[in-house]
């Protein structure tokens, strides 16, 4: 009986892992994890908490799910585009209520170190039931929401957040001023 059991036990534990295999070789392969800043570009970053903001750095990064299909910037006479600003988000643990929250991950990826500011994002009726800093993210009316407060994004920086919903929005960025 229990050689029974535990050969069962092995072979369920065996298709797990399986499945978890084929999960991320298919969320890799069809670009649903994929984040191409990688692990390159700013030493740290800005995490939110309840506390207030706290540096960690880059390579406590996750990959989430980049939002919006992203085209690819034409450099001839251009110092920088919308291209530029990648955003990412994706679920984290959810409130102790059991309310979803995602974070969002807001990354300046410029290959010709440029600093950019005035990012507005599509976010349509965006809220949240956690509070979430206005200076690093806040909606200004519909389908319009402002990033660092309008203040630069430095090359290779990134800006994250985390806000709770019962679904997550899609982001894009609608707007940029180039430096």
């Amino acid at each position: 009986m229990t050689t029974v059991v535990s050969k069962t036990i092995g072979v369920v534990l065996v298709m797990i892992f399986l499945l978890a295999i084929l999960l991320s070789t298919f969320s890799f392969s069809s670009g649903l994890a994929k984040d191409e800043g990688g692990f390159m570009g700013s030493s740290s970053q800005v995490f939110l908490h309840e506390g207030g903001n706290y540096t960690v750095p880059a390579l406590h990064r996750k990959l989430l799910v980049r939002s919006m299909a992203m085209e690819e910037p034409n450099r001839i006479g251009e110092k920088c585009t919308s291209a530029d600003i990648v955003v990412s988000q994706g679920p984290t643990a959810p409130l102790s209520s059991g309310i979803p929250t995602y974070t969002v991950q807001i990354m300046n990826m410029c290959a010709t170190g440029c600093d950019i500011s005035g990012i507005h994002l599509n976010c349509g009726w965006f809220s949240s039931v956690r509070l979430i800093d206005p200076k690093i993210f806040k909606r200004l009316r519909y389908n319009d929401c402002l990033v660092n407060d309008g203040k630069p994004l430095v090359t290779g920086g990134t800006l994250t957040f985390e806000y709770a919903n019962t679904f997550s929005y899609p982001l894009g960025v609608s707007s940029i001023v180039c430096h």
